[in-house]
């Protein structure tokens, strides 16, 4: 029995403090639009799952369960106890019916993963054990278990197949394309998918600040009382909204290899998440269960994602994404506009310039 009196079964554990749990949620009620799409749509498709499961003997999954299993520390009750706590705690909240298998592995690098096929595993490292108190590490196990409700940890194994293929076929040039075009659109999905994932551990934790915490320790380290959350946030405000055309191309260049979205940017979407009522409805129990899960339509998801991403591209801040939208609206004077944000836009605009200042050539 449980220190409120229901009866536990199986996996289930009535968390430590007082938290909402939401059963039978889909996975659908915390996607982010883009991710939610992509999933939607890979669902639809008649043998997906057959076909990826016919791949598992050619990907790296048995062995990588193997070398968890005899190099790394599998939480349980008598290892780890208090990460497998936080475990079941997260499955219980999501309603998530079966426990995946967590591993500590020996890294200093702080870093989380979900994988697997058939079914997912959950690996963390010594590093984020180390860095992170429980109410972060909670918010972390949490981003993990929604990877694994979102069936996130079969396209994260693909990926780190055809990462590792595109090495190999490297000298072979049209192949190392192809392969490198899959491995960028996956990782464009993943970012997002990330994204969703978040959310899914502030749904567990129930702790914006935790999520702050954790997400700002992973960027800065175990020095907490030398950073500021709103200081923090800040800087993803800077990084949006900062520089010209020029730094928006090196953003774009810096986030195409990397698999997670970057750690300002992450917060950043987290809090104006949590304030959104999307949250709100979730936390009140209002929510798309599983059950309703085969009856969601693709076009709906994929109308979504279109106006999510338009709302980006209108509402952003950056230089590149300001231009679009100008170009979207019907703007003229482009060639102008496109010489202004190369140099940086300290040029003032014709209509800020004297009434009897010369005609400039882009004007």
């Amino acid at each position: 029995m449980s220190d409120d009196g229901h009866e536990q079964t199986g996996h289930e554990k009535v968390p430590s403090r007082q938290r909402k749990r939401f059963p039978g949620i889909s996975s659908r009620a915390y996607e982010h639009p883009a991710d939610r799409s992509a999933l939607v749509a890979l669902r639809k498709l008649s043998g997906f799952d057959t076909v990826f499961k016919a791949l598992s003997g050619l990907l790296p999954e048995r062995s990588l369960r193997l070398l968890f299993l005899s190099d790394s520390v599998r939480v349980s009750d008598q290892q780890f106890a208090h990460l497998n706590d936080m475990l079941r705690d997260a499955c219980y909240i999501l309603d998530l019916e079966k426990v995946p298998p967590m591993y500590v592995n020996q890294d200093p690098q702080p870093n989380a993963m979900c994988i697997g096929l058939d079914e997912p595993i959950i690996v963390v490292t010594t590093g984020l054990v180390e860095l992170l108190d429980e109410e972060e590490m909670r918010a972390v196990i949490g981003h993990e278990v929604g990877h694994a409700l979102s069936g996130h940890a079969v396209y994260r194994t693909v990926l780190l197949f055809l990462t590792n293929l595109a090495l190999r076929v490297a000298w072979i040039p049209l192949g190392n394309l192809a392969v490198m075009a899959i491995v960028t659109a996956l990782r464009e999905w993943f970012r997002k998918s990330e994204l969703s994932a978040d959310r899914a551990g502030l749904l567990v934790g129930q702790d914006l600040r935790a999520s702050m915490r954790g997400l700002m320790k992973i960027a800065g380290g175990n020095h907490l009382h030398e950073m500021n959350v709103d200081a923090f946030l800040q800087q993803a405000e800077e990084y949006e909204a900062g520089g010209d055309l020029r730094d928006s191309v090196l953003k774009i260049l810096n986030v195409l290899p990397r698999s997670h979205p970057f750690t300002t940017v992450r917060a950043a979407e987290l809090k104006k998440w949590s304030e959104s009522r999307d949250h709100q409805r979730i936390m009140d129990g209002h929510y798309p269960r599983r059950a309703e899960d085969k009856d969601t339509s693709v076009g709906d998801s994929f109308r979504e994602s279109a106006s999510h991403y338009a709302d980006h591209v209108k509402n952003s801040k950056d230089p590149l994404m300001k231009l679009v939208s100008d170009i979207a609206g019907g703007a003229g004077n482009l060639g102008g506009r496109v010489r202004r944000g190369f140099d940086g836009f300290t040029s003032a605009p014709p209509q800020d310039r004297p009434a009897d200042a010369p005609p400039r050539d882009d004007d």
